[in-house]
């Protein structure tokens, strides 16, 4: 299996030092990992047609129209999406159609850093399954969503009543996405939780590429 990380951007979400969290969990799955510090790592349709999965870790920032085409055409060809915070759902905030891909987009964090609950919304999933409702101290997540999002669970948002998603998955053409909305810096993935749903996600995303088509989210 191969993967791309592509990190940068905002460095309050600490890229780097995440990125080589990731990089770390796929190589102990056996995979083969490229990083790269530019988006037009985007642009070479014939490597990106190579990878299994696309990470990326980017907050903020833009991406040209010429490298978002680039990134599509490969998730909608097959290759999965993963990614985490605002490292996907705070990225390229001026492209509305990688916000449609993601599924959602970051609107605020209201508290700043506090303390909530996860809960597990889909336990027999295989991103999900044998994870327990859990507490985090962080950056709690109020997003644009879309309905058509598959959740994997969810967060009360104190103040206005709102159940909000922190995981997902939804299909993008014969490719898989998944969304977390945890880790927000590298300490958070010290929580076993937070780590294996995105180590699993990935793994999901990455497999549909070999899987049979039309089957992302059953």
């Amino acid at each position: 299996m191969k993967a791309l990380i592509v990190y940068g951007g905002w460095a309050g979400h600490e890229p780097g030092p995440v990125s080589q969290i990731v990089k770390k969990a796929l190589e102990g799955e056996g995979f083969e990992v490229e990083m790269s510090e530019t988006l037009d790592a985007f642009l070479d349709a014939r490597n990106l047609a190579g990878k299994d999965v696309i990470v990326p870790i980017w907050t903020m920032g833009k991406i040209t129209k010429e490298q978002f085409k680039g990134l599509d055409e490969a998730i909608k060809s097959g290759v999965g999406l993963a990614g985490c915070h605002g490292g996907m759902g705070d990225a390229f905030r001026e492209s509305l159609g990688f916000q449609y891909m993601v599924g959602g987009q970051f609107m605020a964090h209201p508290g700043g850093i506090i303390r909530y609950r996860v809960h597990i919304t889909d336990p027999f999933d295989p991103i999900t399954r044998g994870i327990a409702n859990f507490d985090i101290e962080s950056e709690q997540y109020y997003m644009h969503v879309d309905p058509a999002n598959v959740v994997l669970a969810t967060t009360p948002v104190e103040g206005n009543g709102a159940t909000m998603p922190v995981m997902w998955k939804r299909p993008w053409g014969k490719g898989r996405v998944f969304y977390s909305a945890l880790g927000h810096v590298a300490g958070d993935f010290d929580i076993p939780e937070v780590l294996e749903t995105m180590k699993r996600g990935i793994l999901w995303a990455a497999a549909g590429k070999a899987g049979p088509e039309n089957t992302c989210c059953r």
